[in-house]
């Protein structure tokens, strides 16, 4: 059995969305060894920073929070699909010679795994691209961006996977992964209320 790590780490420097200052987190130590004796710090930081997993509140009004998610959801066989080639975005057409079936959690590997810093051009899965595997019958999916989608008015992507009651996974590392079947555990911080939250997601191979 192999286990890979797939989150990102979480500190001050890290790439966050279009390097927004404000989504930095922000680790703050509240007590050391030469004020006490333990050791605490505390964090400040975007529910939509590092990997994380979204609600349907996060694009719906009136959507679902986290605190209803429904963690079974990422515990999960899962399916890693190797789109390094392609270099905009993901749509319809690149599909269509990968294995994808009803109930599958897929995740979509591309050249955004090999970028440290924020890319501004990262690839995304268009609205193309999210309508097929919502008529494909998928019940989630994954992205190695920090968004599912870039730069689309109206965030018809989300619209359409969360709106459908399909899993979203956004900031993963796939770098180190092959195409192929794992296990997938992504499980979010349940937080009352909120529209995203953090994840730990590991995929295991050779259970």
């Amino acid at each position: 059995m192999k286990v890979y790590d797939i989150s990102m780490s979480i500190h001050h420097g890290m790439p966050v969305y279009k390097n927004k200052d404000e989504k930095r987190p922000i680790i703050q130590v509240m007590q050391d060894f030469s004020t006490g004796s333990s050791y605490g710090s505390r964090i400040s930081m975007d529910m939509h920073t590092g990997t994380h997993i979204d609600a349907p509140l996060h694009m719906i009004e009136n959507g679902s929070t986290m605190d209803e998610f429904n963690i079974e959801k990422v515990v999960t066989e899962c399916k890693v699909i190797d789109l390094t080639e392609v270099k905009d975005k993901i749509t319809e057409k690149d599909f269509k010679n990968k294995e994808i079936n009803q109930g599958d959690f897929i995740l979509l590997k591309t050249r955004n795994s090999f970028e440290e810093d924020f890319d501004f051009n990262f690839v995304f899965l268009d609205e193309s691209g999210a309508t097929y595997l919502k008529q494909r019958g998928i019940k989630g999916v994954g992205i190695d961006s920090l968004g599912i989608e870039r730069s689309q008015e109206g965030h018809e992507t989300h619209k359409v996977l969360l709106g459908n009651d399909i899993t979203i996974i956004e900031g993963l590392r796939l770098k180190e992964v092959n195409e192929g079947k794992y296990l997938l555990c992504a499980l979010p911080l349940k937080i009352m209320g909120v529209e995203a939250a953090p994840a730990r997601a590991i995929l295991i191979e050779g259970k």
